[in-house]
């Protein structure tokens, strides 16, 4: 008996077919919108046709991200998704990711999802970023063995630093296998150790230059060890190659400038770092032999020979005025012993006796100052200014003076 199978198992059956297909699993559809329609669910369905035939469409609510416009009646679009089969009506669909216009070009939308992607996965960031070196010895270029790009390279390399050597490896940078030639050349030149790689061609259409907006030379580059400058095109012109190499170059020109350093210019700066160095020096020593003339002045001030003619000088000067304290004090002294002298001499004894006073006293030594002292026959002693006389008192007599009845009052 023949085998038997129902509806479903046919449709799931296809549907697996279809899944399987690795073409109809991303697929470019290119046609005339018909039969749209927006749901309310946010999908869209719609029809592609051309002269030849149609196919019916879907875009899910998730996938209109990717819409930039409003599908109309008639546009020639552009769709990616994929051929799949929807088994309860047992019909196959395009299942739309990405609908762009037609006219934008299918080339320009590769571009712009690769990029997307690559700067997705961080493939443009700063911190991968190698630093190209100052001073190179070898450089290495990946281009045309032929064409304005390389000679460029070579006529400008020589002008700045004719002492490097330039690797050249001849790639194919157009066409079919372009890409595969630019990535063989990119990992030879890293394993070759040069020091810089310049990855590059002249300017071009989109189409010329799509070689370096391939993934695999975008991971070439990024995965390369030795630092690479972009340098596709003319400055107008940026490709994936750009975004991924350690520095950009609007010029395979420029690149150049940036990747060798300029000798003449390098020897100038030498130069005027040597005139500026002996100018410096002269300066410094200039200042040095200044400020050993100064700790020379301070070392022959503070030096102990010098110290000790400070020191005599000190003492002389202080034994000077000590001196001249000595002789005012002194002079001082006898100043005022000159006026005690006077004083003395006014109040002396002998002064008044030699003024015709005399001086009594009796056998005792007592000065007899009245007559209530004295005694009849007693013997006194009366210094006059030349000697002493014995007197023997006869008889004495008391006076009473004005001076006395005054102070008795």
């Amino acid at each position: 008996m023949r085998n038997v199978y129902s509806v479903g198992q046919v449709n799931a059956y296809i549907k697996n077919m279809f899944t399987q297909d690795f073409v109809l699993n991303r697929i470019y559809v290119k046609g005339e919108v018909s039969n749209c329609k927006y749901h309310t669910s946010g999908h869209i369905y719609f029809s592609l046709k051309d002269a030849t035939g149609a196919i019916a469409c879907v875009m899910f609510s998730g996938q209109r991200r990717g819409l930039a416009f409003r599908m109309q009646e008639g546009q020639q679009v552009i769709v990616l998704g994929a051929v799949n089969v929807y088994e309860r009506d047992g019909k196959y669909q395009l299942y739309a990711k990405e609908i762009i216009l037609d006219g934008a070009g299918l080339l320009y939308t590769k571009y712009e999802q690769l990029k997307k992607e690559l700067e997705d996965m961080g493939m443009f960031a700063e911190q991968y970023k190698q630093p190209v070196p100052k001073y190179i010895r070898k450089l290495g270029v990946v281009t045309a063995p032929t064409g304005a790009a390389v000679r460029d390279i070579m006529n400008i390399t020589r002008r700045r630093n004719p002492y490097v050597q330039i690797i050249l490896y001849p790639a194919l940078v157009q066409g079919e296998g372009a890409a595969a030639s630019i990535v063989k050349g990119i990992r030879t030149l890293d394993a070759m150790g040069v020091d810089t790689i310049i990855a590059g061609r002249g300017g071009g259409s989109i189409e010329d230059l799509w070689a370096f907006n391939e993934e695999s030379v975008a991971r070439a580059i990024f995965e390369c060890r030795t630092p690479i400058i972009s340098a596709v095109g003319h400055e107008t012109d940026t490709t994936i190659a750009d975004y991924v190499a350690d520095l950009r170059a609007p010029t395979p020109s420029a690149a150049a400038e940036l990747a060798v350093f300029d000798y003449e210019l390098f020897r100038e700066q030498l130069e005027g770092y040597w005139y500026e160095l002996q100018h410096r020096l002269r300066r410094k020593l200039s200042d040095a032999r200044s400020l050993a003339k100064q700790y020379q002045m301070r070392l022959s001030y503070v030096s102990p020979k010098n110290q000790i003619r400070e020191k005599r000088l000190l003492t002389a000067e202080l034994m000077d005025k000590l001196s001249q304290g000595m002789n005012a004090k002194l002079l001082d002294r006898r100043h005022r012993l000159s006026l005690y002298i006077e004083k003395f001499h006014g109040l002396s004894p002998l002064g008044k006796l030699n003024q015709g006073y005399s001086y009594t006293e009796n056998e005792s030594g007592q000065a007899v100052t009245g007559v209530d002292q004295v005694h009849t026959d007693e013997m006194l002693q009366i210094h006059v200014r030349d000697g002493k006389i014995r007197a023997k008192v006869c008889g004495a007599q008391k006076i009473r003076r004005i001076e006395d009845e005054q102070g008795e009052r």
